[in-house]
């Protein structure tokens, strides 16, 4: 029942506040008036709060451990967005289930924007599994990231000119840091010996580090974990990892570790013996204080845990 009136509800909500004739002048930005923001993601979370400084406060709708393909609003976050004074989320139908409140939010003014808009198709991947859509997990792509950074610094420009230059400053000096770690994780995935750079993990996010580090990438579950692995993907993962001796395979934070562990069964079924080399951080940052729960640092455990499991377990 739940399901069927929240449409309903968010309509309701929407048009509660939809924004006034008196509302609709800009917010008067200040450190003591900062935006309100909400941003689905920990990653576009991370992103707001590095480019918008002391300007914005952000409320991240998704935490640790959350699987944002499979992520159903609650009537809270209706209430969070409408009130908002910015919404930023990832599109590309990363938030699947979502989709319906951020168009009606836009057709009613709401300030709601997706962060891969504007993106050349020629720099997406194109999705194997729906056909017309593109692979959505851009942040694992240094260059698209850089690309979400000034589409957020452009929104927040747009909405506060007072304070464009502390905006643009902010994302010219992250987009140097970005450039350094760019370099870090290319000279740390050249450690693992060519024969073993295949990445098997639990659902397919990892597309876009594959293509700019040069790994193979195979998941079990598609681009969307809506769709479970059956047997028969389990079957031929193990015959892949088997043949190919691959040394390890990895969980993901936000997705249960059952598929993988069934293909390392049926690899050792097949006489081989896989390891679980660690949980990677796919699509959401880690919890506080785990060294990941900023983009930057989810990058580097990731890539500490590849090159570990693949490298090392190879030696």
């Amino acid at each position: 029942m739940r399901q069927c009136l929240l449409p309903a509800l968010i309509l309701i909500l929407l048009t509660g506040c939809a924004p006034s004739s008196e509302s609709e002048a800009p917010k008067d930005v200040s450190k003591e008036n900062p935006f309100e923001v909400v941003a689905t993601t920990s990653m576009i979370a991370d992103l707001v709060r590095v480019v918008g400084g002391e300007y914005v406060d952000v409320e991240g709708l998704m935490g640790p451990g959350v699987d944002p393909h499979l992520y159903k609003a609650s009537e809270g976050d209706v209430s969070a967005m409408t009130e908002a004074d910015l919404v930023f989320y990832n599109g590309l139908h990363l938030e699947g289930k979502m989709v319906e409140i951020f168009e009606q939010m836009s057709h009613l003014g709401r300030e709601v924007h997706a962060v891969t808009e504007g993106l050349a198709e020629d720099q997406l991947l194109e999705s194997a599994y729906f056909a017309g859509n593109y692979d959505p997990h851009i942040w694992f792509d240094v260059d698209l990231w850089i690309r979400a950074t000034q589409r957020i610094s452009d929104v927040l420009s747009g909405q506060d000119p007072a304070h464009a230059s502390e905006y643009d400053a902010r994302r010219i000096a992250y987009i140097e840091e970005l450039k350094a770690l760019d370099e870090w994780v290319a000279s740390e995935v050249d450690r693992i010996p060519t024969n073993m750079k295949v990445l098997v993990t639990s659902h397919d996010a990892f597309g876009y580090f594959g293509r700019g580090y040069g790994l193979d990438v195979k998941g079990l579950q598609g681009l969307s974990t809506a769709t479970e692995a059956g047997t028969a993907d389990v079957q031929e993962m193990a015959r892949f990892v088997a043949e190919n001796r691959i040394p390890s395979m990895f969980v993901e934070s936000s997705i249960s570790p059952r598929g993988i562990e069934a293909v390392r069964e049926a690899v050792r079924a097949r006489g081989f013996e896989v390891q679980i080399g660690g949980t990677l951080y796919g699509d959401a940052l880690g919890s506080p204080g785990s060294g990941a729960d900023t983009y930057m640092g989810m990058v580097r455990a990731n890539v500490a845990t590849i090159v570990n499991g693949l490298a090392s377990q190879s030696e």
